[in-house]
């Protein structure tokens, strides 16, 4: 007998899962996040438990925290450690935030979704404590210059498999690793963004301004609830090695943008009366191309604005500062890519079913690709597990307006290349060299595991052999007739999901 109960309805958590967590006497047993994980994510229909040893495969992403009406399911709350490293005098807390923070923030705090409000995040962090304020888009602009550098290679010198795939979102990665381990020779080596900022904080930052690396405590502020899981893999340390401190972590605690919401709500701190704060030198310029990477297609545009530099030499056309093919939020997404004289076929995918969908192509040889961008996330990082619940479920409307208002911010910067950040110009001739350097190397690339056998002796199940489609793919949603559940006020697409048909009302 399993020891998760009601697994028939609803998702099995571990208890040591270090991502989420279910509070028991919460649940209504609603089924909606079995749905998610199911439909939008794939994960909960591909594998047994019985065949798993009763341990729940889960790649970390937080949809069910996002669609759980009675917030029985929550991330795991770190906020309370950082607090104690603020207060502990021999402790240097730095925070870096990333891009989808600051257009979701404001929602807690009764703003309409897509307000940008970058000065007030940055001031909230100040006041909570926080030593320095740094921006990852810095470190997503040093993702860029090492996978645009891995990419051209790729095409150019045939030293590794195409197509290559992103590997900024922690969730897709441990989704390939779990159920398509024979892809990962494809994955992009380079780290995420706060794989990068990390160890780059603890030991260039660290030297530039003469601070102990063993006293920094490094904090990611981020949409993402599979950062928890990311930070804790083993091969995040590379700054134990590069500091000869074994104990040492390049991120030690990630929070997310509803912590930092609650953490702020409990020291009585109102956003929208913070003075603005900017920054902190060094780490904090960000380019156009770093501000979208919390969007869908947002990873994809940004590098190729660089690989497009890195081939011909020259600044990318209109056309790829403005990349339409790859924006939007339809579940696959491609564009056919001109740079000089090499042509790159790329495409886009969000929501791991309609990755899984797209990897089933591509090992039939019905399709083909050089480059392709995954985020599990529907909408990207905009959407991502620790954002906040401002409608149960969330729709597209408010994942549209975050993603508007990214891209809105990336028109107006005079900046919007990575290449041509002067605080990565900086780091390269300071410390890194150049990308895919020896040193770039030993700290913002990382390997792979394969977790296939987590699966147990099952493997991988195909339901009816064939792929499941997300029913959050916009092809699939137009007619589905919605109802408002009288227990909780859930809104459902499609009584064919419901577990609790008889406590709905017409929307």
């Amino acid at each position: 007998m399993s020891k998760h109960l009601f697994s028939d309805i609803r998702i099995p958590i571990e208890a040591d899962n270090p991502s989420i967590k279910r509070i028991e006497k919460l649940c209504i047993k609603c089924g909606q996040c079995r749905r998610v994980c199911e439909n939008d994510i794939a994960v909960g229909s591909l594998y047994d438990l019985e065949s798993t040893g009763d341990i729940p495969i889960c790649i970390h992403c937080g949809q069910c925290a996002n669609i759980c009406p009675v917030n029985s399911i929550t991330e795991v709350y770190e906020y309370q450690e950082v607090r104690k490293a603020i207060n502990d005098p021999d402790k240097i807390v730095i925070f870096s935030t990333s891009p989808s923070v600051r257009v979701a923030l404001g929602e807690e705090f009764g703003l309409k979704p897509g307000s940008f409000v970058e000065d007030q995040m940055v001031a909230s962090l100040r006041a909570l404590g926080g030593d320095y304020v740094l921006d990852t888009n810095f470190a997503a602009n040093l993702t860029i210059m090492e996978e645009a550098s891995e990419l051209v290679e790729r095409i150019t010198k045939k030293a590794s498999p195409l197509p290559q795939f992103t590997s900024c979102c922690p969730a897709w990665v441990k989704f390939v690793e779990t159920f398509y381990p024979e892809m990962i020779p494809n994955l992009s080596s380079v780290k995420s963004p706060i794989g990068m900022q990390g160890p780059t904080i603890k030991t260039y930052f660290a030297r530039e301004n003469d601070i102990d690396p063993s006293k920094i405590v490094n904090v990611a502020v981020t949409p993402c609830t599979a950062k928890k899981f990311e930070i804790r893999r083993p091969e995040m340390n590379a700054s134990a090695t590069y500091n000869k401190v074994p104990e040492l972590r390049d991120m030690d605690y990630v929070i997310t943008t509803r912590e930092l919401a609650k953490w702020m709500k409990e020291e009585n701190m109102n956003l929208n009366a913070l003075p603005p704060s900017k920054y902190d030198s060094l780490m904090g310029a960000a380019s156009g191309a770093g501000i979208i990477f919390g969007n869908t297609g947002g990873v994809m545009e940004a590098a190729v604005r660089t690989a497009y530099y890195l081939i011909t030499g020259k600044n990318p056309t209109e056309n790829f500062l403005d990349l339409k093919p790859v924006r939007g939020m339809d579940g696959i997404r491609q564009a056919d890519l001109n740079m000089g004289n090499i042509s790159i076929k790329a495409a886009v995918a969000h929501g791991t079913a309609n990755a899984e969908i797209l990897l089933e192509k591509i090992k039939s040889g019905e399709v083909s690709y050089d480059f392709i961008e995954v985020m599990t996330c529907r909408g990207g990082c905009v959407g991502g597990g620790g954002q906040p619940k401002t409608t149960v479920p969330m729709n597209d409307e408010i994942r549209s307006q975050r993603i508007a208002a990214l891209y809105k911010k990336d028109r107006s910067q005079s900046l919007r290349l990575s290449y041509e950040n002067p605080d990565i110009k900086r780091v390269y001739k300071n410390f890194y060299g150049k990308p895919l350097s020896k040193l770039s190397q030993q700290l913002l690339h990382t390997t792979y595991v394969n977790r296939s056998t987590n699966l147990g002796k099952k493997g991988m199940i195909k339901k009816n052999g064939q792929q499941q489609k997300s029913e959050h793919d916009v092809s699939s949603r137009s007619s589905k007739k919605k109802f408002r559940c009288k227990v909780c006020g859930y809104i459902y697409e499609g009584i064919q999901c419901l577990k609790i048909t008889n406590a709905l009302s017409a929307v």
